[in-house]
């Protein structure tokens, strides 16, 4: 008897077990409902690891160090660049030097291996005190990385990326769905393309009765391609019978699995809580978007969208002379660590850009802080503002 979800499972298969791991595992996940993600372990089956998972992830590999697994890719990568995702509903058995994935019937599975383009050593630290810190001065780099092959002439091109020029002049409207920071991308490509892009939170996806149909594309965001409320939202817009494309980090995942089309970011291994690069890498790609959208439909001219793509490659070198800057920011930064409250204010493109810049001062500095439309602020939220509240 328990209240946690896991102990029960790890019961149940107690309950089953006969000797036989295989026979345990498939009796136990025929009673279990949901998602899952089991790693199991027998106290009698010595140096050997059994796994089995439905939607939550699980990826595995084998290399010179053994046979290994994780949920996230980023544990591996550090020692290879090769793994596969395991399917769901199989049994994967690991021992030091092999590992066997098999069906429910019992058939042997040839694993489909991936191969991921980080270096080896891009999920250590590098030399900065913190993941957060290395990955913000990752940021010119992995925004080059992304858009550098998707600009053919000077205009923004997805002929690699297997993306038809038809996706986006065949679609009435334009859905984004994601979570949090992936959520604050969409909220830019919106401000950027009022008339046809709406942004849903896909928590929320299903249960507001979206219209959706054969002339939506669905744009899917998320950084890992796990987020559980993201893939629930695409698998809905595909059963009523929309487009999909996905823009995501990590090769291989759920809801690039799931989708029509995916645009990869070049963002790398995120570590830290707090999203940096694979926001702006996002914004990348979303930018990339709208340019060959604008191209496509006629409302900017070749030369406009040269114009666009020409600023857009500007970004990774400007966006690095702020980052020389840190010094600078450190200063600005110790003038609120005492506040309680903070508000940031900005109008259009830059009220987007602050919801997400006032989400990350809530969870990197646990000050709260308001993201407000300028003209907002005399509505009701500057009754709160004192001497001591930093308005940015």
């Amino acid at each position: 008897k328990s209240e946690t979800d896991s102990e029960v499972v790890a019961a149940l298969l107690n309950r089953f077990y006969e000797g036989k791991p295989e026979e345990a595992i498939k009796k136990t996940v025929s009673k279990l409902k949901g998602t899952f993600a089991l790693v199991i372990l027998f106290e009698d089956q010595k140096d050997v690891i059994y796994s089995t998972r439905n939607v939550s992830p699980i990826v595995a590999t084998i290399c010179k160090e053994g046979a290994m697994l994780a949920s996230d890719l980023t544990a591996l990568c550090r020692f290879t660049n090769r793994y596969f995702v395991v399917p769901e509903y199989h049994i994967l058995k690991l021992s030091a030097d092999k590992l066997t994935l098999t069906d429910f019937d019992g058939n042997e599975v040839l694993p489909k291996y991936l191969t991921v383009d980080w270096e080896l050593n891009s999920a250590g630290k590098n030399g900065y005190p913190f993941y957060m810190e290395k990955e913000i001065m990752e940021q010119p780099e992995a925004i080059k990385n992304t858009i550098k092959d998707r600009i053919v002439n000077g205009l923004p091109d997805f002929t690699s990326d297997g993306v038809p020029d038809s996706l986006f002049t065949d679609c009435d409207r334009i859905c984004v769905v994601a979570c949090g920071t992936a959520m604050h991308a969409g909220l830019v490509a919106q401000a950027l393309v009022k008339s046809i892009v709406d942004v849903e939170l896909a928590s929320e996806f299903m249960y507001s009765d979206p219209v959706i149909d054969e002339k939506t594309l669905v744009i899917a965001v998320s950084q890992s391609g796990e987020t559980i409320d993201t893939l629930e939202a695409l698998k809905y817009a595909k059963r009523q019978g929309a487009k999909c494309l996905s823009v995501i980090n990590v090769k291989g995942s759920s809801i690039a699995r799931e989708s029509d089309y995916v645009l990869y970011t070049a963002a790398g291994p995120e570590i830290a809580v707090a999203s940096t690069k694979a926001y702006t890498t996002q914004l990348s790609v979303f930018y990339l978007v709208v340019a060959k959208m604008a191209l496509l439909r006629g409302v900017y001219t070749e030369e406009q969208t040269k114009s666009f793509i020409a600023e857009l490659e500007r970004v990774p070198e400007v966006m690095q002379k702020v980052l020389e800057k840190r010094r600078d920011i450190h200063v600005i930064a110790k003038k609120i660590l005492e506040a309680k409250d903070l508000f940031m204010i900005g109008r259009g493109l830059d009220y987007s850009i602050l919801l997400e810049g006032s989400l990350k001062l809530k969870e990197v500095s646990y000050i709260h802080s308001e993201a407000y439309a300028s003209g907002e602020l005399k509505h009701g939220p500057i009754a709160l503002i004192t001497t001591n509240t930093p308005v940015v």
